[in-house]
């Protein structure tokens, strides 16, 4: 109520009187019409710096949770390689196979030729 008490006294100022006569003097509209603009811009600013701080609270707690995830991520990492070092000890330790069934091939080719 109070903004549009002073938009239509700056009007006034501005365009002048009902009756076509300036109820002010210029240097009067020009300071009311500042005056006007400026408290639009610092409603205006307060908007948005409200909304800067929304946005920021916002960013700090999506930088936990991705800090969270990616703690999360290096453990699974970390497990994964234990599991696969763990893996090729398995393999290395067990008896090859491959070298198993060569070695009897060779075994009974040789017994085979004489």
């Amino acid at each position: 109520m109070k903004e549009n008490k002073r938009e239509s006294m700056v009007k006034k100022c501005v365009c002048g009187g009902d009756d076509g006569t300036r109820t002010h003097p210029p240097k009067i509209e020009v300071f009311l019409f500042s005056l006007l603009l400026f408290e639009e811009m610092e409603r205006l600013n307060s908007k948005l710096y409200m909304e800067n701080c929304l946005i920021m609270q916002e960013n700090e707690k999506l930088r936990k949770k991705a800090q969270l995830l990616n703690q999360e991520n290096q453990a699974l990492l970390s497990q994964l390689k234990q599991r696969l070092t763990m893996g090729n000890q398995n393999v290395n330790n067990a008896p090859d196979s491959y070298a198993d069934l060569n070695l009897n091939t060779k075994a009974t080719s040789s017994s085979r030729k004489p």
